[in-house]
């Protein structure tokens, strides 16, 4: 396993990551996504550590807390052999407290992670959405003060806009206060919209980003051909309306790229799409979800090897799509490209 530093932080991250998601699943999106246990979870945390994985993502709002509770409970006694992130800031229930990343909300619910994870301290707290109610000041501040009880050590966020992530490091900046060296974001094969902005700005200000559902919410598990029906297990049936959009014609002409690259290979269609992600620039780590042990063992068949410069080629051709206004010109005319040269 290869490790980077989390953006322009200390910190060591595997270039694979494990998000708890199906721990504990409950309700219709991550019911569906799976309910494993905490003695089943134990089991995929020995295999990722023993593989060199060590960084479990969760978040409050999974499962209500639940996936929080069973990683805790599969994690005990070897606290310091792993990296912990959870996030918060969406809501946990209706009251005007349940949600957002206020002074009180902030502090209580960085209290209640810590009680149901079973520690004292959370290596990497993520905002799981911009709060535009409360002063990033206040936010700031806030997480401030908690690291300096040594209650969280890294912070960072997930799915902010350029805007939003950048007011943030300038008052973090202005002020002293804890940056932001890490943003939680989707990107896949399938949706490269993380390009146009924030990848720009995470390489800029030294923020990396960790990869969440790097197979398009699982469409590129190679199973998702044009032509044929969904199949019948899966997922897609009862989670589709919650995952980001996808344009079917262009996910096909992927998937078949995907599979020819893999009789070149010898590697699975998911192995593929989670590699090329590797290659990508400000890419920390990509967090990789599984519901049982074979599912763990494909996904960690991912790194160790590399894709050819002509396969990564093809995949980037494929997987284009013309960048929305004001980036297109940027990459299409000379004289705007001139003055920002690709990310390499």
């Amino acid at each position: 396993m290869d490790y980077r530093n989390l953006g322009a932080s200390g910190l060591r991250v595997p270039v694979l990551s494990f998000g708890a998601g199906t721990f504990g699943g409950s309700g219709p999106l991550f019911g569906a996504w799976g309910n494993t246990d905490a003695e089943e979870a134990r089991r995929l945390i020995d295999i990722c550590l023993e593989a060199g994985v060590n960084l479990f993502d969760t978040a409050d709002v999974y499962s209500a807390g639940a996936s929080e509770e069973v990683l805790g409970q599969a994690i005990r006694g070897r606290r310091d052999a792993v990296l912990i992130s959870t996030k918060t800031a969406l809501p946990m229930g209706e009251g005007p407290q349940e949600w957002g990343t206020s002074r009180a909300r902030l502090i209580r619910a960085t209290e209640d992670a810590l009680r149901r994870l079973g520690t004292d301290y959370i290596d990497l707290l993520q905002l799981h959405a911009f709060d535009a109610s409360t002063p990033v000041e206040e936010v700031l501040s806030t997480l401030d003060g908690l690291v300096a009880a040594g209650k969280i050590r890294y912070v960072g966020v997930s799915n902010f806009a350029g805007w939003e992530l950048m007011k943030s490091l300038a008052a973090a900046e202005r002020h002293g206060y804890p940056r932001y060296v890490a943003h939680q974001v989707y990107y896949s094969l399938a949706g490269r919209d993380y390009e146009w902005e924030l990848m720009p700005l995470g390489a800029d200000q030294g923020v990396g980003a960790l990869v969440w559902s790097p197979l398009a919410w699982g469409r590129l598990t190679g199973k998702i051909r044009r032509g044929q029906p969904l199949p019948e297990a899966s997922r897609l049936h009862e989670t589709a309306q919650y995952g980001p959009p996808v344009d079917d014609e262009k996910l096909f002409d992927i998937v078949e790229v995907l599979h020819a690259i893999a009789g070149e290979t010898g590697r699975t269609v998911p192995q593929i799409a989670i590699n090329w992600l590797l290659n990508r620039p400000t890419v920390s780590s990509v967090i990789m979800g599984a519901r049982n042990e074979e599912q763990l063992r494909q996904n960690l068949g991912a790194v160790g090897w590399s894709l050819s410069k002509e396969q990564i080629e093809r995949l980037d051709a494929v997987s284009a799509v013309t960048a929305p206004y004001p980036y297109f010109p940027y990459r299409r005319q000379e004289g705007f490209a001139r003055l920002n040269p690709p990310i390499v």
